[in-house]
């Protein structure tokens, strides 16, 4: 089996979702008392939410590239960013390191794909609907991404930052991401990608009519096959 490293924190709300979902992929294959080898970074997310916040992104990418390396140096054989909003700094990662990094967006759209969806919507924070560094990934694909328009992308990413970090699920917030979809839906898309990790402790499948791609739930299934491989 090999070592995952972990990049989380971001916040700990969810990553300890991608510790639990990693650990769990790995005793339903190899069963018994089996669980992931696991390394990890988490961080401060007061931290990282001042450097998003300030615009400082060249900033985080030093940071997160100098731990991911670290995480190397201590035997990750792979390195997970477990954060969607984060991955606007990849590339600062994937240069800092020689093992692989296992793209999220990557993981995401290959399901898409895999469901037969072309026209997909993106929920997340406002800088991975508004930013093209994820977008664009999911593109690469071949897919067409629909974004909430306004006031509605506001309404998600306040969701995010002011209630789901801080450990807070709300009827009236799932009932307004549950609006949100549905319009998204009336505009064409054929599913819906939760890109926020976050976001899944608030919406899951049965809360849509559509399929529903759940990134954390992606990624980590991707990073146990890797592990396995």
């Amino acid at each position: 089996m090999k070592r995952i490293g972990l990049l989380g924190g971001m916040s700990w709300e969810s990553s300890v979702e991608y510790e639990r979902m990693i650990n769990r992929g790995v005793r339903e294959a190899l069963g018994g008392t089996a669980s992931a080898d696991l390394v990890i970074r988490s961080y401060n997310f007061a931290e990282i939410e001042s450097l998003q916040a300030a615009g400082e992104w060249d900033h985080a990418g030093r940071l997160l590239a100098s731990d991911a390396h670290q995480l190397q140096q201590a035997g990750a054989e792979m390195i997970l960013l477990c954060t969607n909003t984060m991955h606007v700094v990849a590339p600062a990662i994937e240069q800092a390191i020689s093992v692989p990094f296992v793209h999220l967006a990557d993981a995401t759209a290959e399901a898409v794909r895999a469901a037969g969806i072309t026209d997909v919507a993106l929920l997340g924070t406002g800088y991975t609907m508004e930013q093209d560094f994820y977008r664009a990934r999911l593109e690469s694909f071949g897919l067409t991404v629909l974004v909430p328009d306004e006031p509605d992308r506001t309404i998600v990413h306040d969701v995010i930052y002011d209630e789901l970090v801080q450990g807070v699920v709300s009827d009236d917030s799932r009932l307004a991401y549950q609006s949100i979809i549905d319009r998204l839906v009336e505009r064409g898309a054929g599913g819906v990608i939760a890109g926020c990790t976050e976001i899944e402790l608030l919406v899951g499948p049965d809360d849509v009519g559509v399929p529903y791609f759940a990134t954390t739930q992606l990624h980590a299934q991707a990073a146990v096959a890797l592990a396995l491989s």
